[in-house]
């Protein structure tokens, strides 16, 4: 059977198609709290509205491209079965979307996988599959898989429809923002391989002011600041992150095109700040969230950030973390966190 048939084609996307997912995606996804949270704030000297799609139905926001990407399928690539690559929440959101839909999902994994997110992998029913250790080789066996099986692929952030829907969050953030007097100055987020990036920039030309958008990512794996750079998309080494969820070494095409004339600011973080942002996220918000989730908090306390940036909304992308890591950042931070 032919891939081609069975792999959602790039296209152009636009702010108008993130309003078509957000009417799609209403009762479907979760519309998650935005928080603020007086430490935070005190800390950071501005004021931080925290969106939490760490409460988002699988723990992450990947929940909503996959099921906005699903809902775009003709009923017979739907019930052929699914297919992705992912380092574990897109994973999960696909394999969500297929239990849904009653159909089959095989989900391409790293070998290096946390295990947490490879379990939720299968507890959702799908197929688990390991592959290297880079999203390129994840990538390839995932597209053998389809061919052999006649599976449709859904990727994990270079596609039009799965931007649409990772831009669902950052237009629900904007709203709320604006419906309770307190717009923000710009929007913090995390990026991997670009999906909810690009998202968050359409959904950011929907605002009634100017609202800046600022990447954030860990400095081990800084693609999207490198291509930024260069005006062109650079490819970095493997990362070792904790940050598991924005480790790609290159960002997607259709992301960076969507995202590079968009963008105001690429800030980097350290890996000791990821631990930091996590652990002052349980102890001052309450709330568990995995490191790449943190990642664009930790940027609201970097010095990169402009202090004119009063009120920011951060995306709180994902609370999957693997009680062994969370052990070992108490144990680093725990003492420290409060300083």
């Amino acid at each position: 059977m032919n891939l081609d048939a069975h792999t959602i084609e790039p296209a152009s996307v636009s702010s108008a198609n993130v309003v078509e997912a957000a009417r799609a995606l209403e009762g479907r996804v979760i519309r998650t709290p935005l928080l603020s949270v007086p430490a935070l704030n005190q800390r950071a000297q501005r004021e931080i509205l925290l969106k939490v799609e760490s409460l988002q139905h699988i723990g992450a926001f990947k929940a909503r491209g996959a099921l906005y990407a699903c809902s775009k399928l003709s009923a017979q690539a739907l019930a052929a079965g699914l297919c992705t690559f992912s380092s574990g929440n897109h994973g999960q959101a696909v394999a969500l979307a297929a239990k849904e839909a009653k159909t089959v999902a095989v989900v391409v994994m790293p070998e290096d996988a946390p295990q947490t997110k490879v379990d939720a992998v299968r507890e959702l029913g799908a197929e688990v599959v390991f592959a290297g250790k880079t999203t390129a080789e994840r990538q390839t066996r995932a597209h053998a898989i389809a061919r052999e099986r006649g599976l449709t692929i859904i990727p994990p952030f270079d596609d039009a429809n799965v931007i649409a829907g990772q831009g669902t969050a950052t237009l629900e953030l904007i709203q709320e923002a604006a419906a309770r007097g307190t717009p923000v100055d710009a929007v913090i987020v995390p990026v991997g391989g670009g999906g909810l990036l690009a998202g968050a920039c359409l959904a950011a030309e929907l605002a009634t002011s100017n609202v800046k958008v600022i990447a954030a990512e860990p400095d081990t794996a800084d693609a999207f600041r490198k291509s930024l750079a260069a005006g062109r998309r650079v490819t970095v080494p493997p990362s070792s992150s904790i940050a598991d969820g924005l480790r790609p070494i290159e960002v997607g095409a259709l992301n960076f095109a969507v995202a590079s004339p968009r963008v105001a600011q690429a800030i980097t973080v350290t890996e000791a700040e990821l631990g930091l942002a996590t652990v002052r996220l349980l102890a001052w918000a309450k709330l568990l969230v995995e490191p790449s989730g943190a990642c664009a908090l930790a940027a609201c306390f970097s010095q990169d950030l402009p202090r004119e940036l009063r009120r920011v909304g951060v995306i709180i992308s994902g609370g999957n973390i693997a009680m062994s890591t969370l052990q070992r950042l108490l144990a680093e931070h725990g003492e420290s966190f409060a300083r």
